[in-house]
């Protein structure tokens, strides 16, 4: 399976917008829509965080641009 994107997950939050928006779904479908968008929020709060580290990372090297590796704890799977 494909590797989860920021850009994917933040496509999918929007759709999950929508069709709780739209308010067709069921109590039991809302609430499963409902999860999976708070996975995804994580998912992509994760990724923000690591990006700003990575620029700092970057930024902080004696005004010189170095990048350095960020090793991530990668909590957040595709299948989770």
């Amino acid at each position: 399976m494909a590797k989860k994107t920021f850009e994917d997950s933040l496509a999918r939050l929007e759709e999950i917008s929508r069709e709780l928006e739209e308010d067709e779904l069921g109590l039991e479908s809302s609430l499963k829509r409902f999860e999976e968008g708070i996975k995804l929020v994580q998912f992509c709060s994760k990724k923000l965080d690591e990006s700003q580290k990575k620029i700092d990372i970057l930024l902080e090297k004696d005004g010189v641009l170095t990048a350095e590796p960020f090793q991530s704890d990668d909590l957040y799977t595709e299948n989770d």
